[in-house]
């Protein structure tokens, strides 16, 4: 679980970031999943467009996400979830 600190400096980085992936319509499908799972492992942090069409709200979009790839929600805001993920090799993110 992250700290408050180590929160705001992910809030922060994620903030040059641009939406890697994208959930439409058909919601959290495993092909979302495991393409997230995959942007994860390249990118640590990154942000998630959830669409209005999947019907459900962004916050409960984003918590199955992260369940189902072992990442943490850092925040939320509007359609734009972001997660993290540390991976186990040289992190670009020391927390």
């Amino acid at each position: 679980m992250l700290s408050g600190k180590e929160r705001s400096y992910l809030r922060a980085e994620a903030n040059r970031l641009n939406p890697i992936v994208h959930v439409g319509k058909d919601g959290v499908s495993e092909s979302v999943i495991e393409q997230l799972d995959q942007a994860l492992t390249d990118h640590e942090l990154l942000k998630v467009r959830i669409l209005e069409t999947t019907g459900r709200t962004t916050k409960s979009c984003a918590q199955e996400l992260a369940t189902a790839t072992a990442a943490e929600v850092v925040q939320v805001i509007g359609g734009i979830a972001v997660l993290f993920r540390q991976s186990d090799e040289d992190s670009e993110f020391n927390i």
